[in-house]
């Protein structure tokens, strides 16, 4: 493959929308964290790295868990990224397709796909907004934008359905969504169909993408009431906003889980893991002996690394761990290439008051074979935050629990592993 490309999928963050009506917060990695200590000190070189956690357990087999696949997507350009397939159907009929390659992303909440990935014969209906004009949206992302139409699908994922959700279809070509209007193509790179992929499946902790900042108010670019003379940003009621697809079905539906194996150094071409849905609520998704950690309102907990602290979060659509270090070398595209692989590790802290040391390799991007899509990455993106992006779930099996929903291990939001 050629020189893989730091990317984040982390999005919109309703909370922090609430608190600031007129202004859009985004975050992931490239995102606006901060840190509260002095740079990082230089990271020593481990000449024998300690293991990555030991492989995680398979999951049994149901009608709630999907195959996950990591691989260099569509056309080889991926790296480190996590695909599910998702079914789309017209609302209440069989006419359906399903759609291979979707990111699979606990940084946020939504279903967006490529309008190129759906068949001319499915027709979703379109969402409106207040006033009766069709909805579009804007979605930032860390690594760049979505532009498109917000329409009503069914969606199933394993054996899963979610029934008349709205969903985002990116790049419509119809009239009134053909031009991305400035407010949005301002905001970065539009994705569209980008890193070997169809589209964006987003499950993370929140049940609407925007919640009620954009239901009482209309935040610059985010939703869009368009029209044959343009686009003007429009309040987007809950109803109408694209939601978190999980969180809507029928059961299983308090939060997910993400099953990847181990990864040896030198990367691999492809992995295989699980997507679980629900927390508790059958015998093959039993959370067992695992520690819980909340987050502030902003889906955030505390990071410490090398006496830096900084706002810290876990998200597979990041394809690499980002943080800053300044001692690190740095190859193509921000990520780090050490001399040999290092063993390192953060303290994270969450308002409960739960902490512990999280362990994680760092293998240089730039002596990786050409086949392998997979690896030990990390970046330096620029932002004063940690990103426990894609490799932390190497081996690992992370729970991801909804907001507001009940678990056996407390209400969401929170992670668990």
């Amino acid at each position: 493959m050629n020189a893989p490309t730091p990317l984040g999928f982390r999005g919109l963050v309703p909370a922090a929308l609430a608190m600031a009506f007129a202004a859009v917060f985004l975050a992931g990695c490239g995102g606006g964290g901060s840190g509260n200590s002095s740079p990082a000190a230089p990271a020593a070189a481990a000449p024998s790295p300690a293991p990555a956690p030991a492989p995680a357990p398979a999951p049994a087999i149901g009608a709630n868990i999907a195959p996950i696949v990591v691989d260099g997507g569509t056309d080889g350009s991926a790296f480190n990224t996590p695909f599910v397939s998702v079914t789309v159907c017209q609302p209440g009929t069989s006419a359906c397709a399903t759609i291979d390659h979707v990111v699979l992303d606990t940084g946020s909440s939504g279903l967006r796909l490529a309008a190129s990935a759906l068949p001319a014969a499915i027709t979703l209906p379109r969402v409106t907004a207040p006033g009766g004009a069709p909805m579009g949206e804007c979605a930032e992302f860390a690594s760049g934008f979505t532009w498109g139409s917000v329409r009503t699908a069914d969606v199933s994922i394993a054996g899963e359905r979610a029934r008349a959700i709205p969903i985002q279809l990116v790049d419509d070509p119809t009239a009134e969504f053909a031009s991305t209007p400035t407010s949005c193509s301002n905001k970065g790179v539009p994705l569209g169909v980008s890193s070997g992929a169809k589209g964006i499946v987003g499950v993370g902790f929140f049940v609407q993408d925007c919640g009620s900042a954009c239901a009482g108010n209309a935040p610059p670019a985010v939703y869009y009431a368009c029209a044959a003379v343009g686009c003007a940003t429009t309040q987007a009621p809950l109803a109408s906003q694209v939601v978190n697809p999980a969180a809507f079905f029928p059961g299983d539906n308090n939060g997910v889980a993400i099953v990847l194996p181990n990864v040896p150094l030198g990367g691999v071409p492809t992995l295989a893991g699980s997507l679980i849905f629900g927390i508790g609520t059958q015998a093959n998704n039993q959370p067992g002996a695992v520690q819980v950690f909340t987050v502030d309102r902003v889906g955030n907990f505390r990071t410490t690394y090398q006496g830096s602290t900084m706002t810290g979060f876990i998200d597979s659509g990041s394809n690499a761990i980002f943080f800053p270090d300044s001692s690190l070398p740095r190859c193509a595209g921000g990520f780090y290439c050490p001399a040999s692989p290092l063993n390192l590790s953060a303290l994270v802290t969450s308002p409960n008051g739960s902490s512990a040391t999280v362990s994680f390799l760092v293998e240089s991007v730039g002596a990786l074979p050409p086949e392998a899509s997979i690896a030990h990455a990390a970046a330096n993106d620029g932002a004063r935050e940690f990103d426990f992006g894609l490799p932390f779930f190497f081996g690992r099996t992370v729970w991801t629990a909804i907001e507001g929903a009940n678990t056996p291990l407390g209400p969401g939001p929170f992670w668990a592993f």
